[in-house]
């Protein structure tokens, strides 16, 4: 039978990896990507330059098998912690939540290493958030993702991840056992992980700690 993927934050370190293995691997018959501005120009991507404040509007748009979200931001760029909560929650949570309705029976998304709606800490609070209200739409197939430090070629410069990503690597002989999900992991593994994952359709909801990825991938 052939699928097709939508997939949320296409544009991002991630994403863009993820949209290059679909097309690649040639599992889907449409890959439908969501963006802010023309940025794909492909034989089996579909592109859907959408008004993220308006996401109701595109609901036929969402149509597919497996959902994808990779969608992320910092408060810098997003500009104020009510932003960044739009954009890494509200917008991906309601996608998910259309395109459930629209037929999609699977939903893999990429959360953060400490996600935990009782953090004291912003960023792993609002992770968490997303967590449970992706959880709570209905997928009989949810698999999140809790990737550490991502590595890879940002089209955006970030100050704390760029010394992170010189200075990590070579610690990575300390983080053993229980620390292993801690490390540093490639956009591209995360992404290929993401595609493997789906093609097992299992049932069920799976969390995968960074260390999990690495070997998912």
């Amino acid at each position: 039978m052939e699928k097709n993927a939508l997939v949320i934050g296409a544009t991002g370190l991630v994403g863009r990896e993820l949209v290059q293995l679909l097309t690649e691997e040639n599992n889907y018959s449409t890959v439908t990507v969501l963006t802010r501005r023309k940025s794909f120009e492909h034989p089996l991507i579909k592109e859907v330059v959408v008004d993220f404040s308006n996401l109701a509007a595109y609901r036929e748009e969402f149509t597919a098998d497996d959902v994808f979200c990779c969608i992320g931001t910092t408060i810098k760029k997003a500009g104020s912690q009510a932003e960044m909560k739009k954009i890494d929650l509200e917008y991906p949570a309601e996608i998910a939540r259309l395109a459930y309705e629209m037929g999609a029976k699977q939903l893999l998304a990429i959360s953060a290493i400490g996600a935990d709606k009782n953090s004291k800490i912003f960023y792993s609070k609002l992770k968490g958030e997303f967590e449970i209200q992706l959880r709570d739409i209905g997928y009989p197939s949810i698999t999140i993702l809790r990737p550490s430090l991502l590595l890879g070629n940002r089209n955006e410069f970030r100050l704390g991840e760029k010394l992170s990503s010189y200075l990590l690597p070579p610690l990575h002989f300390l983080l053993v056992g229980g620390l292993r999900k801690y490390r540093g992991i490639k956009a591209s593994s995360v992404a290929a992980a993401m595609s493997k994952l789906a093609r097992k359709n299992k049932i069920g909801t799976y969390i995968l700690e960074s260390d999990e990825i690495e070997k998912a991938s």
